[in-house]
């Protein structure tokens, strides 16, 4: 089962859902807003994926955090990660043991058709 994380008012994420949904793809939704993203979470997405590409640092939690100022590195980055579930870029993806971060319609294609 392919598992869908993220927040539905983030455009990207619709785009995600919208694709699954056009091509009749059953998955699980999990809201960031209304269930906590755990830290084991976190471990699972970095260890199959990578910080940089789950650390959202062009969003405006990012900025109003002013984490910029603190430079961090790739443990700080986790840290912040699991304070703050709204880092995360999004939608965040769990198929087979792989994590996608995001969307990238020729992947998708590539991967789920």
């Amino acid at each position: 089962m392919i598992k869908v994380h993220g927040i539905k008012n983030c455009d990207t994420v619709r785009k995600a859902l919208k694709f699954f949904k056009e091509n009749s793809i059953d998955y699980d939704f999990f809201d960031f807003k209304k269930e906590e993203v755990s830290s084991n979470m976190i471990d699972y997405w970095v260890k199959n994926s990578s910080i940089d590409k789950l650390f959202n640092n062009r969003g405006a939690t990012y900025r109003n955090l002013k984490l910029k100022d603190l430079n961090l590195d790739d443990e700080g980055k986790i840290k912040w990660l699991k304070k703050e579930s709204m880092l995360l870029k999004r939608p965040i993806i769990e198929y087979n043991d792989k994590v996608l971060v995001g969307f990238d319609e020729q992947e998708y294609k590539d991967i789920f058709l």
